[in-house]
């Protein structure tokens, strides 16, 4: 069994897994010793080598996640601000309001600083009527910043994005935000490959006034930054994602074309075949061509994969060695691991992979040339079929429109579109401005299939979003796809359609009748809980959003009732128009079906009708009603709010809002309609909540806090915590916990803490203990 096999890669990949998906980071002496230990026995011949390559992926992945979570911003350093300098990586996103972009420290700043890679926003002054000085901002200038940075952590909610996660793989040690912006001064004019793919991008969106300009950016520069959110709705529609920025088929074609060059250099010159023969200097140029490529891709993981790929055919060729396909994909996925084994954290990395090897394994080489289109249609089956278990656990979501989309976009982006933009982009390294008639053509060629496409992602047949499925459904899935793409002759191939059903229908874990379940999500400083039960649904607060930034309706709610199972809302309730709690209700209504909407009378909300204390409904043996406001009561925001309980006859939950003091004394006058066994503390734990009496006519035994984590008001407050637990509450909060899942039903009351539930190395209540 060769070291450098694809058992052997399986196996480096298997053990880099098997580390990084542990709930905490393995002890560092454990990890260098698997890392040595691994080696020795993977490169020494004997029965021994796959448990080595298991045993140094493991080690080795596990090391790097160790040195990414230590060179990230101690959680001690967040509330300080710095003053650093350093350059601008990558291309700067520039918003309406705000600019995101990745800048890398200059060696000269503070030791936790010190060369690190920081996600930074800068964002327009409040009063702003126009966007402000970051629109200076080029790739590949240096810069000199104040900073105001926190250690990387994200929100932690079902079918939610794992910041954290991303963070790690990227290397990323903290995000923060531009402060003084009066202060920050360009030390050094843009440079580099950076500054060229911006210039170019530039020049790509002035070439022509076609809207499809944007795509041509994407599809020539890796630039997604001219997508907005509805261009992404189309493309995960469709399905067609993979094909719009930046791919691996975009590198083979420059390497092909370099390598043609090559060749019709060596024919025009048969001297040179004394000096170097032809098929050596064709190889060569094919890496050097696509190098060239992903440099000007920004070495994005597909363009990597397949660089990896040729450079190993090259080397290959040099050497006068025959290396076959699988060779060379485990080659490349051995190189991946090597150099980044935390390269294992992202979508595209499985994405890239997994697609080449279904084609490999189930479409051998076949002869004739009329054998194109049959080996077409069965790559687009294999692709289908093969990573719609990935696609359905990485994004919650299947295309049913996919395979017919990708029928029509493939050859036509892929032989049409594409290589013009690459022509495009090649005339532009030869002289600026050349390649501007060559992106016009690209973009008159992608408008017409666009409306196609636009116009499919319509049907509400043309995406499907999945439950979140349990652990065990991606293998079964994997094994049911490769039991369909058997050979034909095999019997009970149907069958394999059975292994599927856990990924495609997965438990959604609903109360029986009389029961009742609460999801408080974790939105940062705002309130979003889901309530369900047998056969309803209701969504009280949606999360906060702030204006052209973070919509916790869109980042959070939608992808938790989508992960859920919840295509429609019975009811919704906003408790009042501040908003932490009503910032994502615009999302949200957009989106999901509402059968009805409430609010307090006069909040300047668009609902169907008022929150009023007395009015309630009844639903699967659980009741639902309004203790606050009463009828003709003022808006006056926090102490409008809708006051909300939830009684079944296994237990009952209270949600106050944002209700203060003064709401709380009037409840008081009817103290037994506040019994509750379960309550969402009113108002984020503030110093203005939870009195005494308030507290003690709940009687609670499970206080549930909704608050951001550092937040700026201090919420929750210490003392309104220990009011609760000295009343004999368990007080659990976001900030910690992630989305708390509480069950109320015969077998009595039971919680989920999503953070410990899912628990993850990269989470940061795990990297106190285990980032050595």
């Amino acid at each position: 069994m060769p070291a450098a096999g694809l058992a052997c890669a399986a196996a480096v990949l298997g053990g880099a897994l098997a580390c990084l998906f542990l709930p905490t980071l393995a002890w560092a002496p454990l990890r260098w010793a698997c890392c040595l230990l691994g080696a020795l026995a993977w490169l020494w011949p004997g029965r021994l080598r796959l448990v080595g390559a298991l045993l140094f992926g493991f080690g080795w992945a596990g090391l790097h996640a160790g040195w990414a979570l230590a060179a990230q911003l101690p959680q001690a350093r967040e509330a300080r601000e710095a003053q650093v300098s350093g350059q601008v990586v990558g291309l700067p996103d520039h918003e309406a309001r705000r600019t995101r972009f990745q800048f890398r420290v200059d060696a000269r700043a503070p030791p936790p600083l010190r060369g690190r890679l920081l996600q930074l926003s800068w964002y327009d002054d409040y009063d702003a009527d126009r966007p402000g000085p970051r629109m200076a901002l080029k790739p590949g200038a240096h810069w000199s910043f104040q900073l105001r940075l926190r250690a990387p952590r994200g929100l932690s909610n079902p079918g939610g994005g794992d910041f954290g996660r991303y963070a790690l793989a990227q290397r990323i040690a903290a995000p923060g935000y531009v402060r003084a912006p009066q202060l920050a001064r360009e030390l050094v004019p843009a440079a580099g490959i950076d500054a060229w793919r911006g210039r170019a991008a530039a020049r790509i969106e002035a070439a022509g006034p076609s809207a499809s300009s944007r795509f041509v950016r994407a599809l020539a520069l890796g630039d997604t930054r001219g997508l907005d959110d509805a261009d992404w709705n189309v493309l995960r529609a469709v399905g067609l994602t993979h094909l719009i920025a930046i791919s691996g088929f975009h590198v083979g074609l420059v390497a092909g074309f370099a390598a043609w060059l090559a060749v019709a250099l060596w024919w025009l010159a048969p001297a040179l075949g004394r000096c170097w023969p032809r098929p050596q200097a064709a190889a060569v140029a094919a890496v050097l061509g696509a190098a060239g490529y992903a440099a000007v891709a920004g070495f994005a993981l597909p363009t990597v994969r397949t660089l990896l790929m040729i450079t190993v055919v090259a080397v290959a060729r040099l050497a006068r060695r025959a290396t076959g396909l699988w060779q060379a994909l485990a080659l490349a996925l051995l190189a991946v691991l090597l150099a980044d084994p935390l390269a294992v954290l992202q979508a595209g990395f499985w994405l890239s992979f997994a697609g080449v090897a279904w084609l490999l394994w189930c479409l051998p080489e076949q002869g004739g040339a009329g054998q194109w289109l049959r080996g077409f249609l069965s790559a687009q089956g294999v692709a289908t079929v093969g990573l719609l278990p990935l696609a359905a656990v990485l994004f919650n979501q299947a295309s049913l429109a996919g395979p017919l989309a990708n029928l029509l976009a493939i050859p036509w982006w892929s032989l049409v579109v594409v290589p013009l933009s690459l022509l495009g982009t090649g005339l532009e390294v030869l002289h600026a401005g050349a390649g501007g008639w060559a992106w016009r053509a690209a973009a008159a060629c992608f408008e017409p299939s666009w409306r196609l496409f636009a116009g499919m992602a319509e049907s509400p047949f043309a995406l499907w979003w999945l439950p979140e499925p349990r652990s065990h459904a991606l293998p079964l899935a994997l094994l049911g796809a490769f039991w369909l793409l058997l050979p034909r002759g095999l019997p009970g191939r149907p069958l394999a359609l059975l292994l599927w059903l856990p990924l495609l229908w997965p438990p959604r874990e609903l109360p029986g009748p009389g029961g009742v379940e609460l999801q408080v999500l974790d939105v940062g400083q705002g309130l979003a809980v889901v309530v369900r039960t047998a056969r309803h649904a209701l969504l009280y607060d949606a999360g906060p959003a702030v204006r052209d930034g973070y919509d916790a309706g869109e980042r959070a709610v939608l992808p938790a009732l989508r992960a859920l199972g919840v295509a429609r809302l019975d009811r919704v309730g906003v408790s009042h128009a501040d908003q932490d709690h009503a910032g994502g209700w615009p999302a949200v209504q957009a989106v999901v079906p509402v059968a009805l909407s409430l609010a307090p009378a006069g909040a300047p909300l668009a609902v169907d009708a008022p929150c009023l204390a007395g009015e309630g409904w009844s639903w699967d043996g659980v009741d639902f009603r309004f203790l606050h406001p009463p009828p003709h009561f003022p808006y006056l925001r926090n102490e409008a709010s809708c006051v909300l309980r939830i009684a079944s006859r296994h237990g009952a939950v209270l949600l106050p809002g944002d209700a203060g003091e003064v709401i709380e004394q009037r409840l008081l006058r009817e103290a037994r309609q506040l019994r509750a066994d379960v309550v969402v503390v009113p108002h984020h734990g503030s110093g203005g909540s939870s009195s005494a009496g308030f507290v003690a006519a709940t009687g609670a035994r499970l206080a549930l806090v909704a608050a951001g984590y550092g937040n700026r008001f201090g919420h929750p407050r210490a003392e309104v915590v220990e009011r609760w637990r000295r009343h004999g509450a368990e007080v659990l909060e976001t900030p910690r916990s992630g989305a708390i899942r509480v069950w109320l039903d015969e077998d009595g009351i039971a919680v989920r803490e999503r953070r410990a539930w899912k628990a993850r190395l990269w989470d940061p209540v795990e990297q106190e203990d285990s980032s050595l």
